[in-house]
């Protein structure tokens, strides 16, 4: 019976120190936790070994084991005591003076004459210790100083833990007590008179302590071992059903069918009961999984029906208020959490730049500390950030949350930029778990992607609700801008149309004048008279063409833009316009190469329009061609058209600029700086011209190589 104690409590320290471990080697708490349980497994297997040895070597070794894991286990407890529960590393100061008693007691215990004197071996287990009254009674002293340190601290802070954490150090608290009491009688009292028959008892109450801090696992979340534990436990009660159910049917068929004690001759019983109890392992140990989860699991959920649940409430609405409500009532309610709610930034119209909803009587986030959250998740990434855990967050920030009664804040980020966060009120029965935040981890691309629809349809209803407005608004200044366009033109168009007709008359006069002088009606004039009246002369023609050409825009604008069609003989026309640049194109060095057709056909035309059409195509060939070139001018009926062209070796027209070439007003950019003076109407009347005849233009042009104007127009 001893010896099934010890080797019990043993081993179920060492399974717990191991889950505990295993779920993080890096964390400073659980790897204290840990120790402690390996301190106690140490001691249980020293003393079962001290009590049931022959060699004098094995017992002295044994016997300083059990001294130097007990002396180790009370300055660890202290340790652990500072740690819990958040695993923060205690003052320095304070850790090493608990070390350097521990360190100073290990070194006393190597000595051999301290505590054990003498080592009397018995048979049947009763070895035991002469003990040195004055060095026991230092070790005494040492233990329990160091054992009340640790109880106080954890007691202390036993006071003023929240709910979880409280209830996780209760569970502690009561497995070192349950431990410790018998221990202090069995351990330390007893053996200063000498008797050491019962210093198993101490160690073998060790399975109180593994029972109550298992319990504070799987109830409490302590460690966040929960699910490994249980399945453990589950298991050790399995094997033991078994264990002893073998036993039973062994003892009993050996005793009552065979008439004999159990022994070796019954292995066909054996082998046919280990048949047995192999096809009654999956039931019994089904029959624990479910005694084990209804105790222990009584808060869990599926996360398979949640994930379900939460998409129905993610697609139930697309209000974004009525949505965050919903989602965090599910999420509380799943999670059991104190109070859930959102804080989700928002540019709409009805809200002041965010949205803050959740559960019934949750605490409001001001703006303030928003931001500072803000600072945090832009330094260290999107993780859930847990308040009262072993996470290493900022200590302004953990003060911020828990003043807020917050235990997690999960960042919903968007590409690299935080839309909003959702926050978590204390559990209300436990801790939460590692299951829980990876629950939270799975749902936030989900969270997010529902709230920026909801956000987007906010954006849409409010913008419907204000569009007709816009447009009606939009739509009075465009009538009134347009108003006020068509009383500026047709300002304009007056303006055109009264100058023009004002300037003509003088400027014919003028011209008349000048073609006498030339001519020599008022007298004999000098070769450079007649050169500089020739120069006029030819400026006061394109005077008058720019006129006209002005006159019929202003005809255009206001629809007095008449064709005016007679029987004219076309080529004729084209000779005749020729013939009058004839003198500007010598004096630029310019020569037109036109041979006009003979027997042409009659056209109904508008005469003077085309004049005009004509004159504009050869006057630009003259102004943008270079010295001592041809301009060639061709006049042709081919396929029921008649065609004409005027082609030049100019500056030509850039590609990106042909597409408008045509418009009012407007002139290529290399025009523009070779004659500033231009208008930009001719080319604009001349398809006006042609479109009115039921003509199409001719253009073709390339930059720096030429051009090449002209039109096409029915015989008929």
């Amino acid at each position: 019976m001893m010896a099934f104690m010890l080797i019990l409590a043993a081993l179920g320290c060492i399974i717990l120190g191991i889950l505990v471990l295993s779920r993080d080697k890096r964390s400073f708490m659980n790897v204290l936790a840990a120790s402690i349980n390996i301190c106690v497994a140490i001691w249980s297997l020293a003393i079962l070994l001290f009590l049931n040895t022959s060699s004098m070597t094995v017992a002295l070794v044994s016997a300083k084991g059990y001294y130097m894991a007990s002396a180790l286990f009370v300055a660890l407890l202290i340790i652990f005591a500072m740690v819990f529960p958040n695993g923060r590393r205690p003052v320095q100061r304070y850790t090493w003076a608990v070390v350097a008693g521990a360190a100073g007691m290990l070194l006393l215990l190597l000595i051999p004459s301290f505590v054990t004197t003498d080592i009397i071996l018995k048979p049947e287990g009763h070895n035991y210790i002469v003990v040195d009254r004055l060095s026991y009674a230092i070790f005494c002293a040492y233990f329990i100083l160091f054992f009340s340190i640790g109880f106080a601290v954890m007691l202390r802070k036993f006071a003023v833990l929240k709910q979880h954490t409280r209830a996780q150090a209760g569970s502690y608290l009561f497995g070192i007590v349950a431990m410790s009491a018998p221990g202090f009688i069995t351990n330390l009292y007893l053996p200063f008179f000498g008797m050491y028959d019962y210093i198993w008892v101490g160690p073998a109450t060790a399975s109180l302590f593994v029972a109550s801090v298992t319990y504070g696992i799987v109830r409490h979340g302590m460690f966040d071992i929960r699910q490994a534990s249980v399945r453990t436990l589950a298991y050790i009660f399995s094997f033991g059903t078994l264990a002893g159910i073998y036993i039973l049917l062994a003892s009993w068929l050996s005793r009552f069918l065979l008439n004999t004690t159990y022994s070796a001759d019954q292995q066909g019983i054996n082998i046919a009961l280990a048949l047995v109890l192999v096809f009654l392992f999956q039931p019994i140990k089904h029959f624990f999984d479910r005694l084990t989860r209804t105790i222990f699991y009584r808060d869990s959920y599926d996360k398979d029906s949640f994930f379900a649940r939460l998409n129905g409430q993610l697609t139930h609405t697309s209000d974004l208020r009525a949505l965050l409500e919903r989602v965090s009532l599910e999420i509380g309610t799943t999670l059991n959490s104190e109070f859930t709610f959102f804080f989700v930034y928002s540019s709409s119209q009805s809200h002041e730049g965010y949205v803050s909803s959740g559960t019934t009587r949750h605490p409001r986030m001001p703006v303030a500390d928003i931001r500072t959250l803000d600072a945090y998740v832009d330094r260290h990434g999107a993780a859930p950030i847990i308040s009262d855990s072993q996470q290493r967050i900022e200590l302004s920030l953990r003060r911020l949350l828990m003043s807020h009664r917050v235990a997690i804040v999960l960042p919903l980020v968007q590409d690299s930029m935080v839309i909003g966060y959702l926050f978590l009120g204390d559990h209300r029965s436990g801790g939460y778990k590692t299951r829980d935040i990876n629950v939270l981890k799975t749902i936030a691309d989900e969270l997010i992607i529902a709230i920026n629809n909801a956000l987007a349809v906010q954006e849409i209803k409010e913008l419907n609700a204000t569009l007709q407005q816009r447009i009606d608004s939009a739509t009075k200044e465009l009538r009134a801008s347009n108003a006020q366009l068509q009383r500026l033109d047709k300002a304009k168009d007056e303006f055109v149309g009264m100058a023009s007709h004002q300037l003509r008359t003088p400027l014919t006069s003028v011209k008349g004048y000048i073609s006498m002088v030339i001519e020599g009606d008022v007298g004999k004039i000098t070769d450079a008279q007649k050169h500089l009246l020739n120069e006029a002369f030819t400026s006061s023609e394109r005077m008058v063409h720019l006129i006209n050409d002005f006159l019929n825009v202003s005809r255009l604008q206001t629809g007095k833009f008449l064709i005016d069609k007679r029987p004219i003989q076309l080529a004729k026309v084209v000779e005749q316009e020729l013939d009058s640049l004839a003198t500007t194109a010598a004096s630029r060095n310019l020569t037109f190469l036109y041979k006009s057709p003979k027997d042409f056909p009659l056209l109904d035309l508008d005469e003077g329009k085309m004049r005009q059409v004509i004159m504009n195509f050869a006057d630009n060939a003259l102004y943008y061609s270079p010295e001592h070139t041809n301009i060639h001018v061709k006049l042709t009926s081919e396929n029921g058209e008649v065609v004409f062209t005027v082609k030049d070796a100019g500056i030509g027209v850039p590609q990106s600029e042909q597409s408008q070439l045509f418009s009012k007003f407007y002139r290529a950019s290399n025009a523009r700086k070779q004659r500033p003076d231009g208008t930009g109407v001719g080319l604009y009347l001349a398809k006006k011209v042609i479109d009115a005849h039921g003509g199409k233009v001719v253009f073709s042009s390339a930059e720096g190589q030429g051009s090449t104007f002209g039109f096409r127009l029915p015989l008929k």
